[in-house]
C-alpha cells in the first residue's frame, strides 16, 4: 500500500515523463527505420535521440521517489514486486540506450540499427508494464 505523501504524488508526477517520453523515441525510431528519406530520417533520429534522453534523465526521479515511497524496498511483494519487476529492467534498458545513442555516430551499420530499434522497442514494452503494475498500486493505496 502507498501511503498519500508529497513522496507519492511526485513519483506519481515524475513517472509519466520518461513513459511518454520512451514511447515518443519508440515511434520516431521507428518511422526513421522505415523511411527512406534521409532528412527525414535525420529528423526523426534526432526527436527519438532527445525524447530519450530526456526520459532517461527524468527516470531518476521517478526511481528516486519510488524508492522513498516503497521504504527502499528494491523487490518487495506481491504488487511492488511486479512493479519492480519491470521497473528495473525498464531504467537500465532507458538509460543504456541513451548512453548507447549518446556516444554513437549517426551512421551505423543497418544490423547495430536493428539491434538498437529492437531493444528501444523492448524498453518501451517494459516501461508500458512497469506504468502498468505502478498504477495497480496505487489503486491499492
Amino acid at each position: 500500500m502507498i501511503e498519500p505523501s508529497l513522496w507519492s504524488k511526485l513519483h506519481g508526477a515524475s513517472t509519466h515523463f520518461p513513459i511518454a517520453l520512451i514511447l515518443v523515441s519508440a515511434f520516431c525510431d521507428t518511422v526513421r527505420f522505415l523511411s527512406r528519406d534521409d532528412e527525414f530520417r535525420r529528423k526523426l533520429r534526432f526527436a527519438g535521440t532527445l525524447s530519450l534522453a530526456l526520459g532517461a534523465v527524468g527516470s531518476y526521479g521517478a526511481v528516486l521517489s519510488g524508492l522513498i515511497i516503497a521504504h527502499w524496498q528494491i523487490w518487495g511483494h506481491e504488487t511492488l514486486l511486479r512493479h519492480h519487476q519491470f521497473v528495473w529492467p525498464a531504467f537500465a534498458l532507458m538509460t543504456g540506450l541513451a548512453a548507447w545513442r549518446a556516444f554513437t555516430p549517426a551512421k551505423v551499420s543497418p544490423r547495430a540499427d536493428a539491434i538498437y530499434l529492437s531493444l528501444l522497442l523492448i524498453a518501451a514494452a517494459v516501461m508500458s508494464g512497469a506504468g502498468y503494475w505502478g498504477g495497480e498500486l496505487f489503486s491499492e493505496g
